[in-house]
């Protein structure tokens, strides 16, 4: 009968350890980890979202040993490692890497030249010269930086915003409001 007792007490034992907290509370524990990891984890999944919005704007890349005769199109970055003749109109950023070449007139957001282009940049926000790049071209943008060692050759036309067409007082404008003036 000391037996009965004792497994009396040991099924009292066991549905007070089911109804006890301290179980529970274990079994929590080894959650509580898992859920202290989980918390630090959730900001990063909310950075993670921007970084895929981010791809949005896409890179196509043109790799250093291709040469690539064309028009580019479209709404993405794109950058240039090898050689390129032709038009580039891009809504996103245009980069021309040390050691690439652009024939052609470019639209870019912003342009960003270490390479070669021979062409006008015809309307970008920005434009960064940077100390290996050659320009051989007018240039119109919002901004423009050159580094020291960077080679431009043309006429430049900055700082005025978005400019649509030549402004009144040069080339043949200037020239008819000289004969005006001259009539006068």
């Amino acid at each position: 009968m000391a037996i009965f007792p004792q497994s009396g007490n040991a099924k009292t034992s066991s549905p007070s350890f089911a109804s006890d907290p301290p179980p529970p509370p274990a079994t929590q524990r080894e959650p509580a980890p898992a859920i202290a990891d989980f918390s630090p984890a959730a900001p990063p999944q909310t950075q993670r979202p921007a970084p895929a919005a981010a791809p949005a704007s896409k890179e196509s890349v043109i790799a250093a040993d291709l040469t690539i005769e064309g028009k580019i199109e479209g709404s993405g970055d794109v950058r240039i490692a090898g050689r390129f003749k032709g038009d580039v109109n891009v809504q996103g950023n245009l980069t021309i890497e040390h050691g690439a070449k652009l024939n052609g007139g470019v639209r870019a957001k912003q342009v960003f030249v270490s390479g070669e282009l021979e062409g006008n940049i015809e309307s970008a926000s920005l434009v960064e010269l940077r100390d290996s790049a050659v320009l051989t071209g007018d240039l119109k943008a919002g901004s423009l930086t050159v580094a020291s060692g960077s080679k431009i050759r043309g006429h430049i036309e900055c700082g005025w915003g978005e400019v649509k067409s030549a402004p009144v007082g040069t080339g043949k404008d200037k020239a008819a409001n000289d004969k005006s003036s001259d009539a006068a």
